[in-house]
């Protein structure tokens, strides 16, 4: 079920026709993808190609004695093994600071690290020559318990402890007449994109490389690449392949080193596809964590003070780790009209798989613990969840707990008034399959309780912190059809879709084509992450189309031998003053090309002082969800009924794919509250498949009802807010409160397991 009646009438019947700005546009690769003839980093082909495989340890912590590659080597097939030695350049890298290195050499870290890379001329026989490479390890006592990394002797050579960020605002020591506090724990979910990890590197005749891989960030990509290669960033091209989801997995380098490195070294292309286990240890994961909180509240409900103590297990490298604590302790108290605060907020190094992005980066750990909080508060006052969050919610002009006004739309109140509006699903039906359980038919129906819960969040826009953001972009116009470059990472968020939209509305061509991504053909588009993608490579197409109308304004007015200020660009046509002219921007010179490129840069922003204090942020998105469960509490079983939200986007620029974003992200957000985590022990992943690593199916996806909140930011491009990870905020909070409701546990961890339900009633 899908509501948009609150959205606002900003689409004219010309432009919904043509399928520009706020037009349900299709996606230009939707019919490929759904046909099988997309071509996929997986689908990569060349002739004479070689195949790659990793050689990785199987310990979490390690001392390395020895390599021996000699048996790999005399394999008849073989091309090549390459270790840390081989690498001609810097030896590590990152995405904020280089600290993974390109194979281990001295010690691992984790178990699943690079030791070193083969490259053979079958699959197979790369996989027999990964096999065939021995390595001695002296083993040495993992620390994966990020309680003991304050004192535990460091792991790392840059210690323990990656950031430490304090916060104090207002009054710390200020208390309310109610109190109530919590510890939360956050599992580690992995992105489980369905396309694994693939690329192919392919030696260039000037002595460099082009990387065809899937990725989120193209130039960072090429940069830390060319740094470990040792060559120019010019002759390292990296070049957009088809991407099978991302979430935050892809920002980081995995295969891409390794890849060139053996190119480069063979002199023949070199392929790489990580099989689904390597997978699991080949990325990133969302971080794992635990979060104290404690709420002081005024008799009728106002927060007067919002204490927190954040730890994250950042595993061990540092990846964006720095970011995301900071995004965690910034968002700790909700969006919340707060005049005192005090949190600290931790991440660090373990010896358990590396932490980095993941859709909603460190907000959903916060979010979790704050709305576990405002539900505790709200039973403590005697008040209903909406209600206690109504009597809080920030309003623009309102301060952070950084000390940052709120600028541009904040529609709190109007997101947790059109959530609860939304209808609620029907009584439970007689179709066992949609009880807990389903196909099982484990449930009677007489046990079954249904829950109610509801959250809402809210998460900065863009890169924070005084990190440099900007996009750039290209468009030529010639033959009425619209060239549009950008090297912007399509992983599936719809740019591809949005840059043809605006290309539509501001030249008046339904021709507009798309240049495939790359780092040799235009500048930085930025990264596919942070919500970011609307605003920044929007914007900058938008301009680089601008420019362009611009230039066929004048050219034709030269040419009619009229004052080009006569004239006016609107709508994607020319104009004139007297109503005499009106005409698509795209066909007044359709002979002629025009051309012109753009760069997007946002409002600048500080890091934090000593305090946490500063004006870190650009804009915010903010959401509400209300989620239905039936529990089998005997069995501990949960089935997701109905997830309803109404989120914050400032104007849809294209509804269809909006919703499909929020769907989507729900369901991410589904799987963190009752089914998704990665099982370690002793630092080692237990469940590297899709076999034991349980993400929902469309047999768990529940039905979701959406209502669209526009109110536009004139700071964006026709003021929209990035979509994509807003409805991972607060889906999981309260697809959990719901539960609690059905079963009266507290539930203070996610996922919740079946013996959370099951055994906790017993006790």
């Amino acid at each position: 079920m899908t509501d948009l009646t609150g959205r606002a009438a900003t689409t004219t019947a010309a432009r919904a026709s043509s399928g520009g700005i706020g037009a349900d546009a299709r996606r230009p690769d939707g019919v490929p993808k759904v046909r099988g003839e997309f071509a996929f980093s997986s689908d990569l082909h060349v002739a004479g190609m070689l195949w790659g495989r990793t050689v990785r340890s199987p310990h979490a912590y390690a001392r390395i004695r020895s390599v021996d590659t000699s048996a790999a080597l005399r394999m008849a097939g073989v091309a090549d093994v390459v270790a840390q030695g081989d690498v001609p350049g810097r030896a590590t890298y990152g995405l904020i600071s280089s600290d993974q290195p390109v194979f281990a050499s001295d010690v691992v870290r984790f178990a699943g690290e690079p030791v070193c890379a083969v490259a053979a001329e079958t699959p197979e026989l790369a996989r027999l020559a990964a096999a065939a490479v021995r390595v001695d390890y002296e083993l040495l006592d993992p620390l994966v318990d990020p309680e003991e990394a304050f004192t535990r002797a460091p792991i790392h050579p840059d210690g323990n402890v990656v950031r430490a960020l304090p916060i104090r605002f207002g009054d710390p020591e200020a208390r309310g007449e109610v109190i109530v506090e919590g510890t939360y724990v956050i599992g580690m979910q992995d992105q489980a994109f369905m396309g694994p990890e693939s690329g192919l590197a392919v030696p260039g005749d000037d002595g460099g490389v082009d990387l065809h891989v899937s990725t989120q960030f193209l130039h960072v990509d090429r940069d830390q690449v060319a740094a470990c290669l040792g060559l120019d960033e010019e002759r390292v091209r990296l070049h957009l392949a088809g991407v099978g989801g991302a979430f935050g997995a892809r920002e980081d380098v995995s295969l891409h080193v390794h890849s060139c490195l053996l190119a480069l070294r063979t002199g023949r292309p070199v392929k790489f596809v990580y099989q689904r286990e390597e997978s699991f240890h080949g990325h990133v994961h969302r971080h794992p964590g635990s979060i104290w909180m404690r709420h002081h509240a005024t008799g009728d409900g106002r927060l007067v003070n919002v204490e927190a103590r954040i730890l994250l297990d950042g595993g061990a490298y540092a990846s964006s780790s720095f970011a995301v604590v900071a995004n965690a302790a910034r968002f700790a108290p909700g969006p919340y009209r707060l005049e005192n605060a005090r949190v600290d907020a931790w991440v660090v190094h373990t010896n358990n798989p590396p932490c980095g992005a993941m859709r909603g980066f460190g907000v959903v750990q916060a979010c979790f613990a704050h709305e576990s909080q405002m539900d505790r508060l709200a039973a403590a006052l005697g008040l209903g969840p909406t209600e206690l969050r109504l009597r809080n919610a920030v309003r623009s002009g309102d301060r952070m707990i950084t000390g940052q006004v709120v600028q541009g739309p904040a529609p709190v109140e109007e997101c947790i008034r059109a959530c609860a509006a939304l209808p609620l699903p029907p009584g439970r039906g007689a179709d066992g399959l949609a009880w807990p359980g389903g196909a099982g038919r484990t449930a009677d129906a007489a046990d079954l309780r249904r829950g109610v819960g509801f959250a809402i969040g809210f998460k900065n826009l863009m890169f924070s912190e005084g990190h440099v953001d900007d996009a750039h972009a290209a468009c030529r116009l010639e033959g009425g059809v619209a060239t549009i470059t950008s090297a912007c990472a399509e992983v599936g968020q719809g740019f591809v879709t949005l840059a043809q939209q605006i290309g539509r509305t501001v030249l008046g061509t339904p021709d507009v084509v798309l240049d495939p991504p790359s780092t040799a053909t235009i500048g930085t588009a930025g990264s596919t992450s942070a919500s970011r993608q609307t605003w920044m490579s929007g914007g900058a197409v938008e301009k680089a189309c601008r420019a362009v109308a611009d230039q066929v304004r004048l050219a034709y007015a030269a040419v009619e031998g009229i004052d080009g200020d006569a004239l006016a660009v609107r709508e994607g046509h020319l104009v004139s003053s007297d109503g005499t002219v009106d005409v698509a921007v795209a066909a007044a010179l359709p002979d002629q090309p025009f051309a012109s490129s753009a760069r997007q840069e946002h409002a600048p922003t500080v890091g934090l002082d000593r305090f946490g204090q500063g004006d870190s942020d650009v804009a915010w998105a903010f959401v509400a969800h209300r989620a239905v469960v039936d529990v089998d509490p005997d069995l501990g079983l949960v089935r997701v009924v109905q997830v309803a939200t109404a989120q914050d986007v400032g104007r849809a620029l294209n509804p269809l794919q909006v919703v499909g974003q929020i769907e989507g992200g729900i369901a991410q957000g589904v799987g963190l509250a009752v089914m998704e985590e990665m099982v370690l022990e002793d630092g080692l992943v237990r469940n590297p498949s899709f076999t034991d690593y349980l993400i929902p199916t469309m047999l768990d996806a529940p039905e979701v009802a959406v209502s669209l909140v526009e109110q536009p930011d004139e700071r964006a491009p026709f003021g929209a807010k990035g979509v994509g990870e807003a409805p991972t905020l607060s889906s999981t909070p309260a697809v959990v409160a719901a539960v609690r409701a059905a079963t009266g546990l507290a539930l203070e961890r996610v996922p919740v397991r079946p013996q959370d339900i099951a055994l906790a009633r017993r006790r």
